[in-house]
């Protein structure tokens, strides 16, 4: 069995700089070492990105040489890992999903919170574990290994910037927890898939978080110019502070000016049902998406994903509510 490790970036491969910490650890020779008399001893090839980043400057371009660079590889080994950094790595393992619904080989990510120099980091623990679980001969799709824990990609999201644990998927059970043996579940939630999908290209999305007191016309400011689509973060269920003036009127125009509405939830786990209140049925009037039980993660790149499959309105509300790669519950 042969695995091949994409090095893209992140924490688990930086040293000390002036700067604060940035790539340039000998991530090949501590790879050697750490495999050294294992059965992988030998079955792992590492790719190394020719610039790596952090994962705060990751963008729809990046998540397009992951799957460009994993379609091109992909007769070259049986499974895949991917070293990405932690601050995005969700929303890639969302993107990743969609993107390759049919490439039929498992494809996991992984990082750490300390670089592979601190004594005590977590790199050796993730990176090994995603070898386990990318050589485990189930079918995962793409999915995230970190903590101890096996995530599927588009239903994680990063919960601290510290914990070991730095990963969860509030609606559903992990995949598989390690142990010995590990345990694992019924990967369930399976989706319909993409048949040649288009490249990934930059959208002008943002991502709006609601606040008390915030009033139509800082709404609409926001919303000046009008984005190719919004992410409105919304409290519960799907409310918003509908007694505010012309709050609701806001997002009504910006949906009959063209621009797709999708409303998530401020919530870790959350169905959003626009409408179940009175503070969201103003929403779903206007027309608005909800986006049901899906993470910001996996909201986010879903709607790039189908922008850039060039979808118009009445199909990006089609498509939020069908799963793909497993994002709906």
């Amino acid at each position: 069995m042969k695995v091949e490790i994409l090095y893209t970036g992140g924490t688990l491969g930086m040293v000390d700089t002036p700067q604060g910490l940035a790539p340039g650890a000998d991530l090949e020779g501590w790879l050697h070492r750490l495999l050294a008399g294992t059965e992988l001893a030998g079955g792992v090839e590492l790719v190394t990105f020719d610039h790596l980043i952090d994962s705060s400057n990751a963008a729809p371009e990046d998540w397009q040489h992951i799957v460009d660079e994993l379609r091109a590889r992909r007769e070259e080994a049986d499974s895949f890992v991917v070293l990405h950094g932690t601050d995005t790595m969700a929303y890639a393992a969302s993107a990743l999903s969609y993107a390759l619904t049919g490439f039929g080989k498992p494809v996991v990510l992984t990082g750490a919170q300390y670089p592979l120099g601190v004594l005590g980091s977590d790199a050796a623990p993730n990176l090994t574990g995603a070898l386990r679980a990318a050589l485990s001969g189930e079918s995962l799709g793409v999915a995230i290994f970190f903590g101890q824990k096996l995530l599927r990609g588009t239903r994680v999201t990063k919960t601290s910037s510290w914990a070991f644990q730095g990963f969860d998927s509030p609606g559903v059970p992990e995949l598989a927890v390690t142990g010995a043996p590990w345990k694992w579940t019924d990967p369930g939630l399976r989706g319909c898939g993409w048949v040649s999908p288009r490249p990934y290209r930059r959208c002008d999305v943002p991502v709006l978080d609601l606040a008390p007191g915030i009033t139509a016309a800082r709404l609409a400011a926001l919303l000046d110019p009008r984005p190719e689509a919004v992410v409105l973060r919304a409290f519960g269920v799907g409310n918003v502070p509908n007694e505010e003036p012309g709050l609701v009127d806001v997002i009504a125009d910006a949906v009959t000016a063209g621009v797709p509405v999708v409303v998530a939830s401020q919530c870790h786990q959350a169905d959003v049902r626009l409408g179940h209140y009175e503070a969201g049925w103003g929403l779903a009037r206007a027309g608005a998406i909800g986006s049901t039980d899906m993470t910001l993660e996996a909201v986010y790149t879903k709607l790039v994903f189908l922008l850039s499959q060039g979808m118009g309105p009445d199909e990006i509300a089609h498509w939020m509510g069908i799963s793909i790669a497993g994002e709906v519950g």
